[in-house]
């Protein structure tokens, strides 16, 4: 099996710390790799498997000579470089909105949809961190019962819009903690102590994008009808890792909760916890850190027919982001599309 040589960028980041370690912990087969960050970053030293590494500024010419980028630098970067990289015979798989929604642009779930990777040409997109843990879960339910339509609450912690967010809900809570005014910087509300009902700008039909992307991203990916009713409220929560969804979906053969319980169990990169007499469920605090998305509260909803209730958590920064993207490149490994 050919071996690929790798480069992570924006390896200085959030994600891109994710990354390497994912990268290590999955002992993924690898040539040489680089690591790459903007010109800020650039000189600066990352220890990756006991060894000390550059950073290299990221401009077209570094990718001569890679074969796949694990990319998580915002969609500007992406925009600027993918196609760079592509022109040099790489495998760009983005962590940006930039290119999920191109029609020759796969959007892949590892574990859901594997086999549109061999669709690609040149670009993977890694879809929306609150997608991400959805599409695992949802998946073998939607093989079995086919998804009719679908109504989403998102929790989603602070570290989903990056250190600056991180740093604020901290630097918030102690001001409220110690009765000091605080200039809320990152988020349009105060975050310490408070849910704020708006993830990125809203769109015309009075949706924000964050939700929308729920929307259009799970149509993309599972393959639905293009108008499949799906509706997401999206809402930022003081947490610092770790999203949280409450789900419903209404199914066009009936599934019953058992069945949707047996089905999840069995399910690739799915953990259920659903012991309500014991208070047994999950929660964003014991997902941080972890890979699976956790499933429980799983009961027949009341308000639709043939239709499943459940709430899943999941560490946003791994399969929302970085786990995925690691999954990806695996995958391209294994397929030798590259």
């Amino acid at each position: 099996m050919k071996k690929p040589v790798l480069a992570v960028l924006g390896a200085t980041g959030v994600v891109g710390r994710n990354i390497l370690k994912i990268l290590e912990e999955n002992n993924v087969v690898y040539e040489d790799i680089k690591f790459l960050a903007s010109k800020k970053s650039a000189g600066s030293l990352i220890e990756f498997k006991g060894k000390k590494y550059t950073v290299i500024e990221a401009a077209p010419d570094v990718f001569e000579g890679i074969n796949i980028v694990l990319a998580s630098a915002g969609g500007s970067t992406s925009l600027a470089l993918a196609k760079e990289a592509v022109k040099r015979g790489a495998v760009y798989i983005d962590n940006s909105s930039a290119f999920r929604m191109e029609k020759d642009v796969p959007l892949v779930i590892a574990g859901v949809n594997d086999e549109d990777i061999k669709t690609h040409h040149g670009i993977i997109a890694n879809p929306n961190c609150s997608t991400s843990q959805l599409m695992l879960a949802l998946k073998p339910l939607h093989d079995f019962a086919q998804i009719k339509r679908m109504i989403v609450s998102t929790y989603q912690s602070v570290s989903g819009a990056g250190l600056a967010a991180i740093n604020e809900l901290r630097e918030n809570t102690i001001a409220v903690n110690e009765n000091r005014p605080f200039t809320n910087v990152k988020f349009k509300k105060p975050i310490a102590y408070n849910c704020i009902p708006q993830i990125d700008d809203f769109c015309d039909n009075g949706y924000t994008k964050e939700e929308m992307k729920v929307t259009n991203e799970t149509r993309k990916i599972l393959h639905l009808k293009p108008d499949t009713p799906i509706s997401c409220t999206a809402v930022r929560v003081p947490v610092f890792i770790g999203h949280s969804e409450a789900v419903t979906v209404e199914f066009e053969k009936e599934l019953s909760p058992e069945k949707a319980r047996e089905l999840l169990e069995k399910a690739w990169g799915v953990k259920v916890i659903d012991d309500i007499k014991n208070y047994d469920y999950p929660t964003a605090v014991m997902a941080a850190g972890t890979n699976p998305v956790y499933v429980g509260r799983i009961r027949k909803d009341i308000a639709f027919d043939n239709a499943i209730s459940f709430w899943c958590v999941a560490d946003n920064l791994r399969i929302g982001a970085a786990l995925n993207t690691v999954r990806i490149a695996e995958k391209v490994i294994e397929f030798q599309v590259f």
